[in-house]
Order: C-alpha cells, then sequence, then structure tokens
C-alpha cells in the first residue's frame, strides 16, 4: 500500500474538493426548488389569501395558453381570492381574443374580476375585458371597436404588370378564396364575408352576456367604432372612470381583504420579458404595418383590431 505523505494529502484534497461540489450541487439543486416555488406561489405569497395581477399588452396573438394556464392555476388556488386584470390592447386574432375571453369568464364565475384598461383596450382586447364584474377606463381611454376584419393582399394587378402568370390549381372554387396571385372571386367574397358576419355575431353576443344588454343594442353600438372611456361609462361598456389604483381599491373591498393584501403578478410578463409582444407593440403604431404584426404575432385567420 502507497504511504507517501504526498499521495496521502493529494488524495485527501481530491476528496475535500469532491465534497465541495457535491455540496454545491446540492444547494443548487435547492435554490432551483425554491426559485420555482418562488413563480408558482407568485412570488412565495404563500397560502395567506391574496389578489393576483394579470397585465395584457400589445396584439393578442392566435396562441394564448401561457395566460390561459396562469388564470387556471389562479382560479384553482384557494388562497387566491380576486384578479385585476389590466389590459392595454388594441385587440389582436379572434381566436386568441376568444380563448383568453373564455378563461377570464371561467375565472370570473368562482372569484371576482376587475379590469383596468390603459391607452388602448379595443376589439379583442374589449372581448377579453367584458368578463369582469367590474371595468376602469381612463377617460381618454379608447375601447369598444367591436367588430372583425379579414384581409388579405391581392398582387395580382402587379404581377400582370411584371408579365408574370401564376396558374392556381384548386380542388372547389372556394379553396382558393382568398388569394394573393387571384383577384378574389363574387362567390369568394359572399363566402367570406359569411365567415365574418358569424364571428362579428359570437363577438355581439360575448358583449351582451357579459354586460347584460340586449343584443339589438350591442349591434347598434358595434359598428366597429372606438369610444372615449367617457363615451363608453355612458353607453354601458365601461362601469367607471378610474385608475388601475382606483381597480385595485374595488376588488380589496369586494373580496373584503386588508388594504396592504399582497397582490402577485401571474402570466408570462411577471417572469420574463416578452419581446415578440413589446415589439409587436411598438409596430401597431407605424401606418401600413399590419401584414409585419401578422408575422411577428401570428394572427391567423380574422382579427379583431382597431388599427389607426
Amino acid at each position: 500500500m502507497d504511504t507517501d505523505p504526498d499521495m496521502l494529502l493529494h488524495a485527501t484534497s481530491l476528496r475535500r474538493r469532491l465534497l465541495v461540489w457535491r455540496g454545491g450541487a446540492v444547494a443548487f439543486f435547492v435554490l432551483a426548488c425554491i426559485v420555482a416555488a418562488w413563480r408558482a406561489d407568485g412570488g412565495l405569497a404563500g397560502h395567506a389569501p391574496h389578489l393576483v395581477h394579470l397585465k395584457l399588452e400589445g396584439i393578442i396573438p392566435s396562441d394564448e395558453h401561457e395566460n390561459v394556464e396562469a388564470l387556471q392555476k389562479a382560479a384553482d388556488d384557494a388562497s387566491v381570492r380576486g384578479l385585476v386584470l389590466e389590459v392595454s390592447s388594441p385587440g389582436g386574432a379572434v381566436t386568441g381574443g376568444e380563448v383568453l375571453h373564455d378563461a377570464v369568464a371561467a375565472f370570473a364565475r368562482r372569484k371576482p374580476v376587475v379590469v383596468s384598461m390603459g391607452g388602448v383596450a379595443a376589439s379583442a382586447g374589449y372581448m377579453v375585458s367584458a368578463p369582469a364584474a367590474r371595468i376602469f377606463a381612463n377617460r381618454s381611454t379608447l375601447t369598444g371597436s367591436i367588430g372583425v376584419i379579414l384581409e388579405s393582399p391581392d398582387i395580382s394587378g402587379l404581377l400582370d404588370r411584371v408579365g408574370v402568370h401564376v396558374d392556381q390549381l384548386v380542388s372547389g372554387p372556394m379553396k382558393g378564396q382568398p388569394s394573393m396571385v387571384q383577384p378574389l372571386s363574387p362567390q369568394g367574397r359572399e363566402m367570406l364575408q359569411g365567415v365574418i358576419a358569424d364571428l362579428y355575431g359570437f363577438f355581439v353576443n360575448v358583449v351582451a352576456q357579459d354586460r347584460h344588454m340586449p343584443v339589438d343594442r350591442v349591434r347598434q353600438l358595434a359598428d366597429g367604432r372606438p369610444y372615449t372611456g367617457q363615451q363608453a361609462v355612458a353607453l354601458g361598456l365601461v362601469d367607471q372612470i378610474g385608475s388601475m389604483a382606483d381597480a385595485r381599491k374595488w376588488l380589496i373591498a369586494t373580496t373584503h381583504l386588508p388594504d396592504d393584501v399582497q397582490v402577485a403578478d401571474i402570466g408570462p410578463t411577471a417572469t420574463r420579458i416578452n419581446w415578440r409582444r413589446w415589439i409587436s407593440g411598438i409596430v401597431s403604431g407605424v401606418p401600413g404595418a399590419e401584414f409585419l404584426l401578422k408575422e411577428s404575432t401570428a394572427l391567423d385567420g380574422a382579427v379583431a383590431i382597431w388599427k389607426l
């Protein structure tokens, strides 16, 4: 057996290093579990009664599974007593608006929801706000714009000018409608208008049901125009002029919680920067950028959006 003092010292040093690395790995694992619990419980809010805050901003994409999951998880959490929904969106995909609306409505059937509208909460942005028990808006908020858009660029005229002809083979007369390389046919226009009418009817019925208004009255208001917060209050689309602080106070009073109750952020914006939403929020103010918005935010199909 090798009993060289130098070898024994070296072996002892290696064992100490191994213990240090193992200890560091265990500490890292424990820290990771703590961080995961922090995020899952809204910053280690514990199980004390508290409120949650979800911020929806920018263009609403077709896929909203992260926000939907956050709402479902908060609804199932017995320590969560209510939701402050902050909406700053001109709208977006009808599908995304529908899915978010249904998630907010499901939450609202179990716990109170209050909405605080930012500078704009229009079209699909208004759709997701409608299920709330109370909607607050600033006087200058632009909201409403109830309606649906389906648009497709037609570059067939440009192709004709440059001498390019595109043969488009389809399985049926409606399969190629709309098309970028062929003009929209009268039959195609009628078909697509029927799709828009159906989606529009869905939007109107949602607002009528959530806001407890006659369908005919909502149709009178739903010609696509936006309303200021002040106008929306008078029309019954918004409940009250007020700020985020006012909305939070209302929810605290409704849930009978103390004034210093914790309000935990939930959703993707609570844990990371959503660069796609941030970029789309900037691009949305650029005239003629609708096509870019569709690409950057995955707006598939019809959209419910207010465009300046």
